[in-house]
């Protein structure tokens, strides 16, 4: 008799890893989406429009994406602020010239991209207001 009624501690065990499963299963599917956010740094392919001598073209160029990870802290002091990290890389510069034009136009290329701390001499480190997720 005891083997065909499970013991109570059994079941929830058995249940608790059912539970678990589901919800690993359900955040796989979610990550697999495609949902558009990323918590990585990586390099995107990406035209963007240049203008020269009066004429707009599109040029192709590698950039910088994605989100780095940042835990906020508890206690906020300005005393000690905490360490941000970007998605930010390494940048060269390329020229292109318009057809008919003498002036090229300059364009900056990431070779790659990382998380490093946020350098407020040449980048806004502010926090973003919203969720982006």
């Amino acid at each position: 008799m005891r083997d065909l009624v499970p013991s109570c501690g059994r079941h929830l065990c058995c249940t608790r890893q059912r539970m678990q499963l589901v919800v690993i299963a359900a955040v796989l599917v979610l990550a697999e989406m495609g949902q558009g956010c990323h918590l990585n740094c990586y390099p995107k392919n990406v035209s963007i429009p240049v203008e020269s001598c009066g004429t707009t073209e599109f040029i192709h160029t590698t950039i910088c994406e994605g989100l780095c990870f940042h835990k906020d802290s508890v206690i906020v002091s300005p005393d000690n602020p905490p360490e941000q990290k970007i998605c930010n890389g390494d940048w060269y510069y390329e020229v292109k010239y318009i057809e008919g034009c003498p002036v090229g136009v300059t364009y900056p290329v990431a070779r790659n991209c990382k998380c490093a701390l946020c350098n407020t001499l040449n980048t806004d480190c502010s926090r973003l207001q919203r969720d982006i997720c």
